[in-house]
């Protein structure tokens, strides 16, 4: 296990995020705090940081040196971007922090900055090909990649603090004519790099400028489950975001849900980014990335530590493997569902076509190993608990569909309380809700055969005879448990094959 601290030194913000590593939980945060500092505003027309600015640098990285090491952090990285980067007097600033906070700043580059980005998107979501956007206070990271292979990147010398300055100074939020310069000049911007055209890719947008975009299109819309991380929007929600901007007042603007109040003057700069690079590059949807410059670093720097844990091709299994770990699921019984659950499934599909998707097998074998985690709060409103825990946790490589049907199927119990967790999204048509009560069904009858945690059962053998279906199940230790539960579960298989079903334990 290894803690790092991370103080990211934006145009906007700094903010100071702990994380916690190891292989069997992940990467994890411990902390995150932040200061709006603006440091951008404090830059001169020739670029020179004033001392006021190095000053407040200064003050707020002692303070979150006193944070990080309450936390016992074995390395605290201090890493600047723009405001810092774009500073003629960079030696300055450099030589301050290292007398007064004793602390060594890294500059990111440009091309370092848009690549750990990149770098954290797509080892944590399941976008093969797209791109990516980073807006920050100072500076706009564009990137493009191809099986989640880097092809092209550039930073753009503006960001949401540098564009309100630029076109908003002294004006309202909502002022049309630099809103339409605004847009002008962004757009010229993003056309003069001619691969960003019609690429007809999702856009991973990243940051809080797109956090905060996606949280108000999902208060406008009453969102019914927690968290921004694979959240999806089309250009039509994007524009409804910027029209809702453009018609609100300034008093209005503090009181929307889902826009945070040191975001309400640079709120508009961001919109106009997102819409613009949408347009222009023909997205197929945007999509937001709560990983983003931080975890990228953290990742890269742990890498050596932890070689085998940041797998691009595996985001989702390991996500649930961290999850599993964490409500402290018991590996051998998580394996067990799956082997048993998999043989009934396979077999029952060869005698009726249950015609599964390969994205939905995939989330039944996931359901099969995470089956009634909530049971860890308490066990007599397990189904409740791992309904609520799955459906509202930010899983990488997951949309927040599938996140829901994992829900639904790892929580299943009965007819009933499947419509009542249904209700909660109205995500499902009918058919689809008929197909998770079906896999859901198997799932707890393959948790029946091992209900003692003993994994007596070794195999399973479906049989077709003239009035009725046979299982024979093998067995090596006294499956006493199991017999009487796969007795009183066994007619969700009924229901599935239409005829009566009769299990026959027999040793061997």
């Amino acid at each position: 296990m290894k803690r790092i601290g991370l103080i990211d030194i934006g145009s906007n913000t700094i903010r100071l995020v702990i994380f916690e590593c190891s292989y069997s939980s992940g990467l994890n945060e411990l902390q995150n705090i932040k200061t709006p500092a603006r440091l951008s505003q404090y830059l001169t027309d020739d670029k020179v940081m004033k001392q006021e600015g190095i000053d407040i640098l200064v003050d707020t990285l002692t303070s979150f040196k006193k944070v990080a090491e309450k936390f016992s952090v074995d390395k605290l990285v201090p890493a600047a971007t723009a405001a810092i980067r774009q500073s003629t007097n960079l030696k300055q600033i450099v030589k301050e922090v290292k007398d007064k906070a004793n602390l060594e700043i890294q500059i990111i580059p440009e091309e370092d900055e848009a690549f750990y980005g990149f770098y954290a998107a797509t080892h944590t979501l399941n976008i093969v090909n797209g791109m990516t956007v980073d807006i920050g206070g100072g500076s706009t990271e564009v990137t493009y990649f191809e099986d989640k292979t880097l092809q092209e990147s550039v930073s753009f010398p503006f960001g949401v603090v540098t564009l309100e300055k630029m076109f908003f100074e002294n004006k309202d939020h909502n002022d049309k004519s630099a809103i339409k310069k605004c847009e002008k000049f962004v757009k010229e911007q993003f056309e003069s790099k001619k691969w960003i055209k019609d690429k007809g890719v999702p856009i991973i947008g990243i940051g809080g400028s797109a956090r905060n975009n996606a949280r108000i299109h999902q208060a406008l819309h009453d969102y019914p489950i927690a968290g921004v991380h694979g959240y999806d929007m089309y250009q039509k929600d994007l524009e409804e975001v910027l029209y809702v901007l453009k018609n609100a007042s300034k008093s209005e603007l503090k009181d929307l849900d889902g826009l945070s109040r040191d975001r309400i003057d640079i709120i508009m700069p961001s919109a106009i980014v997102f819409n613009a690079l949408f347009e222009i590059s023909h997205a197929s949807h945007f999509t937001f990335s709560r990983k983003g410059l931080r975890e990228g670093v953290a990742m890269t720097m742990l890498k050596q530590d932890f070689p085998k844990l940041f797998n691009k091709d595996k985001v989702a299994p390991d996500a649930l493997r961290f999850l599993a770990n964490e409500y402290h699921i018991n590996p051998s019984n998580g394996r067990q569902r799956m082997k048993l659950g998999e043989l009934l499934l396979n077999q029952l599909n060869d005698k009726i076509d249950l015609n599964i998707s390969d994205s939905d097998k995939a989330l039944f074998k996931e359901a099969l190993y995470l089956y009634y985690l909530g049971s860890y709060i308490d066990a007599d409103s397990s189904s409740q608990h791992t309904y609520y825990i799955i459906a509202n946790s930010s899983i990488n490589g997951l949309s927040h569909k599938e996140r829901v049907k994992l829900a639904l199927l790892a929580s299943f119990k009965n007819k009933s309380l499947l419509k009542y967790y249904v209700k909660d999204t109205a995500w499902f048509k009918d058919s689809e809700i008929e197909q998770i009560q079906k896999l859901g069904g198997i799932i707890k009858f393959a948790h029946a055969l091992n209900v003692s945690n003993t994994d007596c059962v070794t195999t399973l053998q479906l049989q077709e005879e003239k009035e009725d279906y046979e299982l024979i199940v093998k067995y090596v230790t006294d499956p006493i448990a199991e017999a009487y539960q796969s007795e009183r579960q066994k007619k969700h298989l009924e229901k599935l094959l239409s005829k009566k079903l009769y299990i026959q334990f027999t040793k061997g």
